[in-house]
């Protein structure tokens, strides 16, 4: 969010100035009118916070440059000549690059805030601290964001939320609740728990899925270029030599041809669907639909389903109060558990049918179809002998060591389908390329 100042005067002549953040400037208006119509005042201006870099010198030094934030020119130059420099010159920032957040350095600021908080350090030294140690700059920004914000009194959710884009729309969540929490410490080493499982699991799940996807569009376009290419360059001259060609020779001669008269249809009865199926799957019926299927998917299906359940029970386990319902700790642990279709069937069945009805805990999130009944088990046992939150962590670190063990061996079963396919193409190219070598003339 950008900050914002206005001056304006009251009707009695005073004069108001004051600070604000807000999305847009166009936001930041809609504010300011609303209210200068309900305490009748007079605004003056709005100014907009911007970079402005500038240039000073001292006499006998080398000049200077830097950056500096403020609401207008002006000001950066009166602080510059206060601090004893001659101005060169003071311009506006025209584009500010705020750059990214690698997931790394997210990961990096909760799990060493969790380890400071264990050593009884309190959290503005922390952030000291880890100001100081990142290297990276927007990262830096943000937590000198938090830092003020905390010092003004700012509410968690406010103060974190502004940064979803940066921690994750669950993590915020997590730090924001952190903040108000009676043990700030575990709710942070969970954060982190979560953050590094996310990473392992979205890296273990790219190298199973992403390099064979590479290989075997590598492999298709190799057999591809030999067969449209290469091959007919050779069997056309057996052809024009008035050669009989062997079946498999002229079969594949004729897909070449076939190939070479309708590749762009190919090309887009290929593309087409694929494209589509990607702006399908990125609307909110097409992902709720995806996700409905995927977890139904043999061996990645299972490992998906069973990936948010460990998620849901680790959230489960953080948040859990041990009174009540806890109405809001399931809302937030559906939403964390990256399943647009667990998360509504858990929504719109379980926490409907605990608050409509008066259902229990355990026979509503039975009732939803989405948890596995080694989770209902583990949750009824809870529930029975009063250790619910306990049973929950426990669910959560079973089905971290299953997924870690079975993502190995959903790795090793793709590779060995893609390997398999290599050979089968290989076999197939070895073969046709044997059979034309041994063609004799008449």
């Amino acid at each position: 969010m950008a900050y914002f100042r206005f001056k304006a005067v009251s009707n009695t002549g005073r004069v108001i100035q004051k600070e604000f953040e807000a999305e847009t400037k166009k936001v930041a208006q809609d504010k300011v009118d609303r209210l200068s119509k309900t305490n009748g005042l007079t605004v003056q201006s709005l100014e907009k916070k911007a970079v402005y870099m500038y240039k000073v010198k001292r006499p006998g030094k080398p000049a200077l440059n830097g950056e500096q934030e403020a609401y207008s020119k002006e000001e950066v130059e009166k602080a510059l000549i206060k601090l004893g420099y001659d101005v060169v010159s003071i311009n506006k920032k025209l584009f500010e690059m705020k750059g990214s957040v690698p997931h790394t350095e997210v990961v990096t600021f909760v799990s060493l805030s969790a380890d400071l908080l264990k050593q009884q350090l309190t959290f503005d030294e922390i952030l000291n601290l880890l100001y100081e140690d990142t290297g990276n700059k927007r990262m830096k920004e943000v937590i000198k964001t938090i830092q003020k914000d905390l010092k003004d009194g700012k509410e968690g959710s406010e103060v974190y939320g502004k940064h979803e884009d940066v921690f994750g729309k669950f993590a915020a969540y997590m730090l924001s609740v952190a903040s108000t929490s009676g043990n700030m410490g575990l709710v942070f080493e969970s954060t982190a728990k979560f953050l590094e499982r996310d990473a392992e699991f979205k890296k273990n799940l790219k190298r199973s899925l992403m390099m064979p996807a590479i290989t075997v569009i590598a492999v298709i376009g190799v057999v591809l270029f030999y067969v449209g290419y290469i091959f007919p360059s050779t069997a056309e001259l057996f052809v024009d030599m008035g050669i009989e060609l062997p079946p498999m020779t002229a079969k594949t001669l004729e897909i070449s041809y076939w190939l070479d008269a309708n590749w762009v249809f190919l090309l887009i009865g290929f593309l087409a669907p694929v494209l589509g199926l990607v702006y399908f799957a990125k609307t909110p019926k097409g992902k709720l639909l995806l996700d409905k299927i995927i977890i139904r998917i043999p061996v990645i299906g299972d490992l998906l389903h069973k990936t948010s359940i460990e998620i849901f029970a680790r959230v489960f386990y953080t948040l859990y109060s041990g009174s009540g319902q806890n109405i809001e700790v399931i809302k937030v642990a559906s939403e964390a558990c990256r399943n647009t279709y667990m998360e509504r069937q858990i929504k719109d069945i379980a926490i409907k049918r605990m608050l409509k009805d008066g259902a229990g805990l355990i026979e509503s999130m039975e009732e939803t179809g989405v948890f596995t009944r080694t989770a209902i088990s583990r949750f009824r046992l809870g529930a029975e002998s009063g250790s619910l939150r306990e049973n929950a962590k426990q669910l959560a670190e079973y089905y971290e060591v299953q997924t870690t063990y079975k993502m190995q061996s959903v790795i090793d079963t793709i590779s060995l389908f893609v390997n398999l396919f290599i050979m089968i193409a290989l076999v197939g190219i070895t073969v046709v390329s044997s059979e034309s070598a041994v063609i004799k003339p008449n």
